[in-house]
């Protein structure tokens, strides 16, 4: 089992960058693909990006391509979501999620999918 605690959010100006880490406790941190999910006001929650359990695989939600970066360090048992470039439609709670797995290399994109979440962060992008 994996406890994560999110953190990093805030309030930012459009245009600006926040980078939000998720911090997993027990030993088997590795054994675990991760992700990042957000859930806007009114809407449902939508995956954001990925990240295999090993070999640095990684995908994201066409609204954030080329704005956000998901990466991990398992050494520290932390996933982060770099996020530049925000927009005002990018207010939500993010949430990170851990999916244990054998398979080194795979991503998983549906809420179903995860076994473990956190609590969330509140992101807040104004104009």
């Amino acid at each position: 089992q994996v406890q994560l605690v999110e953190s990093g959010g805030g309030l930012v100006q459009a245009g600006g960058s926040l980078r939000l880490s998720c911090a997993a406790s027990g030993r088997t941190f590795s054994s675990y693909a991760m992700g990042w999910f957000r859930q806007g006001p009114g809407k449902e929650r939508e995956f954001v990006a990925g990240i295999s359990q090993f070999f640095g695989r990684t995908d994201y939600a066409a609204s954030v391509k080329g704005r956000f970066t998901i990466s991990r360090d398992n050494a520290k048992n932390t996933v982060y979501l770099q996020m530049s470039s925000l927009k005002p439609e990018d207010t939500a709670v993010y949430y990170c999620a851990a999916v244990p797995t054998d398979d080194a290399k795979r991503l998983y994109y549906t809420l179903r999918s995860y076994r473990y979440w956190g609590q969330g962060t509140q992101v807040t992008v104004s104009s």
